[in-house]
């Protein structure tokens, strides 16, 4: 994931969420909705969008990295 210049709002990784639900295991969906209610920082904010986007047409690997890291950033919040 490259460097992004984009401050993205919970409504963009809302939206973001929504359009790769369909593409993620149910409790990594439950766990963002979850994440999602807290009271988050823009680097967060960032961060997440950056997670979810494009997560449909990523490797097998690379979705389990991104799931790592998803569960990494639902821990440190």
């Amino acid at each position: 994931m490259g460097e992004c210049k984009l401050d993205h709002s919970l409504e963009d990784v809302t939206q973001k969420l929504k359009d790769q639900s369909s593409f993620l295991p149910n409790e990594v969906v439950q766990e963002w909705h979850t994440f999602l209610e807290k009271n988050l920082t823009q680097e967060t904010l960032n961060v997440s969008f950056h997670l979810l986007k494009k997560y449909d047409l990523a490797t097998d690997l690379e979705k389990k990295e991104r799931e790592q890291q998803m569960e990494r950033l639902f821990g440190s919040n």
